[in-house]
Formats: structure tokens, sequence, C-alpha cells
């Protein structure tokens, strides 16, 4: 007798062939090879980067800011190359996110300086004046506790030493914020364009005191957005006569003072008028014109 003329067992032949037919096609695929490619430069994350991204997740970040490239081309042009699958093999969960309040992500580390990062977290309208973003600036009050990642990080089975995870005593919540979003990006990966410069370089033996102490500062403060070499990125070149905001003393006196719309913050909690001097007469030496 045909088995359309049995209901209940083509309900269970039925069933029989949708469940291996969702083994084969959906669960096996998860434990081959090909579905975590591996890609140069990919690292795990430290401790310091996973509290970060902890507090990345506790803060409802990924509400507002995705972290995927799409291929499309008003994407690649403002965020960068597209997102490849290896560069989230060690993201549980993945945090691509569906809605941009605010800019992507997925390429922001090394765009700007620590410095940056701590400023805009703390007041992000003193960048971006017509930003939505509310502060952080109470995360550098909070201070890791060390016991606490240690508990989570052996739940999870992250083979970090005991001297890694002790490292994060006396950092705070924003340290790790920092430190996560300086990560995001990284990934070696050919043909993607050299990400921003926060290392600080040694100022030529050739410069007088002053200048090399203002070399230091800028490097350490400013080449994130205007360039190792001054000649500008995120922010406008300084060695060009035809500078966006003037040149004059008092021009750069007042940018680095009082900061400017669109991005550069204000210094004047963090450079005294003597470190401020420095640094114009640095950016001096390099002038073109």
């Amino acid at each position: 007798m045909s088995i359309y003329r049995k209901p209940l067992l083509f309900i269970v032949v039925a069933l029989v062939v949708a469940l291996v037919g969702s083994v084969v096609s959906t669960f096996i695929p998860l434990f081959m090879p090909s579905m975590e490619p591996e890609l140069d430069g990919v690292t795990p994350y430290n401790p310091l980067e996973l509290e970060g991204r902890d507090i990345y997740i506790r803060e409802g970040c990924n509400n507002c800011h995705t972290q995927t490239v799409r291929p499309l081309l008003f994407e690649t042009a403002r965020y960068g190359e597209p997102s490849k699958l290896g560069e989230f093999v060690h993201d549980r969960p993945h945090l691509w996110g569906s809605k941009r309040t605010g800019p992507d992500l997925a390429r922001v580390g090394g765009k700007y300086p620590d410095s940056w990062h701590y400023k805009h977290m703390e007041n992000p309208q003193a960048m971006f004046s017509e930003s939505n973003m509310p502060a952080y600036a109470w995360l550098s009050d909070n201070r890791l506790n060390s016991a606490l990642a240690e508990k989570k990080m052996k739940t999870l089975h992250f083979r970090f030493t005991d001297a890694e995870i002790r490292a994060l005593d006396g950092k705070t919540e924003m340290d790790a914020l920092v430190a996560y979003l300086q990560k995001l990006g990284r990934t070696k990966i050919a043909g993607r364009l050299p990400t921003a410069q926060t290392t600080p370089t040694a100022a030529t033996t050739a410069e007088s005191p002053e200048i090399a102490e203002g070399h230091n500062i800028f490097d350490k403060n400013c080449a994130g957005c205007h360039g190792a070499d001054l000649s500008g990125g995120f922010g406008p070149n300084l060695t060009d006569a035809e500078w966006k905001y003037g040149g004059s003393d008092a021009d750069l006196t007042l940018s680095i003072v009082e900061g400017r719309p669109g991005g550069m913050p204000s210094w004047k909690s963090v450079l005294d008028q003597d470190k401020t001097g420095k640094v114009i007469a640095y950016i001096r030496s390099r002038a073109k014109g």
C-alpha cells in the first residue's frame, strides 16, 4: 500500500527526511575548517581588550555602531575594505550589528590616537558638535576587577597566565574600552591601507631641545590625525602655507587650546602653555612656506 495513504507514517518519514537534510546542510558545515578561514594577522584578544569588549556589550554600543563593512561603494569609500569572515574568528558572539546611529567601527583601530578616544568618550560633542552620543566619562572612575575577570576567563577557558590577568589591576573601564576599540580592524590584510601611527617616534638629534620635545608631544597626541610627517589625514596638512584654519601662531594656539568643529578636541586640559608653545615651534620647523 502506498505511503501516501498512511498519514501517520508519511508524517514520520517527512520529519526524518527534513531532519537529515538539516543536519547535512546546516550543522555539519559548522564544524568544517572552511567555515572558520584563517587570516594572517588575526590574533586573540588580550585580557584588557576582552574586558573592554564586555563593557562595549554592557553599555549597548552595538545598538548604535555596526562592526561590518559591506562590499558596497558608499561603505568602502568611508570605512575601508569589506569585512572578511576570518576577522571575526575570535568573536563570541560577533557584534556585526544592524543599525548605524553612529559610524561603523570595524576599521576604527589605529585611526585615531588613544588620547582622541579618551576625549571622545568623555565628551563626544567636544569632538563632533552634532553628535548625539552620550558621554561616558564615568568609566574612568570604575576600576577593573581582576578577580572577576579571572573567573570569567577561566569559565570561558581562555588560556591567560596569572600575570596577564593581574596586569588588569589599576586599569579602568575606560582603559579597557579604548584598548578594545584600538584592536578593531588591525588585521594585516593584503591591500589594506596602513592605519594611523599611534606610537611616538623619537625626535631627530638635529632638533633643538625645545623642538625635540614638541616633536615628541606631537607624535604622542597629534600624529594620529595630522600624520607623523604633518602632511594631514583625518586632520589638515600642517606643513602647507595654505593651511585650512590659517597658520599663524594665534591660529595654531586657538586650535590646540579651544579645538575646532568637526573633530579637533580641546587640549587645554592636557597641554599647558609651555607644551603648546613647543608643539607650535615643532610645527613651525616643518612648515614649507
